[in-house]
Parts: C-alpha cells; structure tokens; sequence
C-alpha cells in the first residue's frame, strides 16, 4: 500500500502529506510529512466544533440558543448569506460550518467563543500546530502573514479523539461524529469509492490548496485517513489524487477482509 501511495505522489508537482492509522490506533501505516506545517483551509472547521459542543456543556448552554449574525460575519458563498438570515441557532450554525463548510457560520462562531479561547482549546486536546490566525475569507490577514495552520499529525490527533469519543459527553460526542458523516462534499476520499462507504470527514480548499481527512468505516477495520495537497496549480487535479491515493488505501483494507474469509 505504502509503496502504491508513494508512487502515485511521485507523478504530480504538488506538495503532498498522506496519514493513515488503524482509527483507533497510536501507529501510522503511512506517515508523510506529517510534521510539516500548512494552510488548514477549512480543515480548522473541526477543532472549532469541538470547541463549541465543550463551551455549550462547560456553560449549560442550549444548542438551540440563537445568535445574531452580524453583517461583519458575512461572506459569499455560504447558504447563510443566500438566504438572508439575520440569526440562527448554534445547532444550524455548526451543522452548515461543517456540512456545507459554510464560512459565514464559522465567522460567528469564531466570535461566539473568541478566537484566543479557540486556540486555548485546541492545544487541550493535544493539537500543537493547529492554530487559528483569521476569520474565514481574510485574506487581508493572510497578506499580512496570519494564516490559519495545521499539520497531519495534528489531524490524526483530532479525528482519533473523535472516533473514541473521549472528549464530550457521549451525547455531544456522538453528535460531532453524527454531523461528519452528513458531509455533503465528495469530490476526493469518495471519489473513486464504489462501494456504499460511510466516511466521517471534512475537507479543506483554497487556490492552491486541497485536503480531505476523516474516518472510514471499512468492512474489516475503521481507518483514519488524511490527503493533503499544497501548493498545487489545478484543484480538480489535486481531488482526484485524494481519490486515487484514498482506493488505495480502501482497496488495503477491504482485501485483507477478502483474504481472512
């Protein structure tokens, strides 16, 4: 599998970090460049979910309490923004934040928590270079430098603490997972996938950016898998070498279920 991976790598300019475990697992089956430092895009939408679901139990805060969405959270592209809405509830703004990747949503709850406190949470949890610099669509920040970052290792990190459901009440716990799975953008680990595979991930997309992440429910063994691609020039070239890279990986797993029948 490690040697299929590397050489699909080796056919593209791009930068590229692949992680692959066992879910529940300490150990990489592959690990490359899981220590480099890049742009999160919207891969940092996660950590933020856990970091609301901790402060709304933290605080005996309802998920059904509305927030005001003010007009300085507001950018385009975001189901929020087409309809209008003036406020929502904390429950729709972390499901769009995810589901749809809705950055208008995320905005609000960037300042729902406040963004020191955010990145307080995210080195609680064991997530050393996962640091959020800027709102979503700043890209006055990011002129001046500030980015918002992680690393593949960090990824892991968070989506084995989801998997093992260690970090929440098992109630909250369960509804992360439950809204990871409702991801409605498939363009890359899905995308050569044939089979009916449930996966709970999120992606990740700037110009020259294109990451998938999350855990797959396989028919032997739940795995966690993370594509990352930087410095690209196409990012419909990027997603489908997520998706070549990730039937690999599939393939490895539903083969060994194969051979021990």
């Amino acid at each position: 599998m490690k040697e299929k991976v590397q050489r699909l790598i080796e056919e593209v300019r791009f930068d590229v970090k692949v992680v692959v475990s066992e879910a529940n697992s300490n150990e990489f089956l592959i690990g490359i460049g899981i220590d480099d430092v890049f742009q999160s895009a919207s891969l940092i939408k996660v950590p933020i979910m856990l970091a609301v679901l901790d402060y709304v139990e933290d605080n005996n805060v309802s998920l059904k309490q509305v927030i005001a969405i003010k007009e300085e959270n507001v950018v385009d592209f975001s189901m929020i923004t087409e309809q209008g809405l003036k406020n929502s509830t904390i429950y729709d703004l972390l499901v769009g934040m995810i589901i749809t990747s809705d950055n208008t949503a995320t905005n609000v709850l960037i300042d729902f928590i406040g963004m020191d406190n955010l990145n307080q949470y995210f080195k609680k949890i064991g997530l050393t270079q996962t640091i959020l610099n800027r709102k979503m669509m700043d890209f006055e920040q990011v002129k001046k430098g500030l980015d918002n970052v992680t690393t593949a290792r960090d990824m892991s990190v968070l989506f084995r603490h989801i998997y093992r459901q260690d970090l929440l009440t098992p109630k909250n716990c369960e509804l992360a997972l439950n809204i990871l799975k409702r991801q409605r953008i498939y363009e890359s680990l899905k995308r050569y996938l044939v089979d009916d595979v449930t996966i709970a991930h999120k992606t990740g997309s700037l110009d020259t950016v294109e990451h998938d992440v999350g855990i797959v429910f396989s028919p032997l063994k739940d795995y966690m898998i993370g594509i990352f691609v930087t410095n690209h020039c196409d990012n419909e070239e990027a997603k489908r070498l997520i998706g070549r890279i990730s039937k690999v990986v599939y393939q490895h797993f539903v083969k060994k279920d194969e051979d021990s029948r």
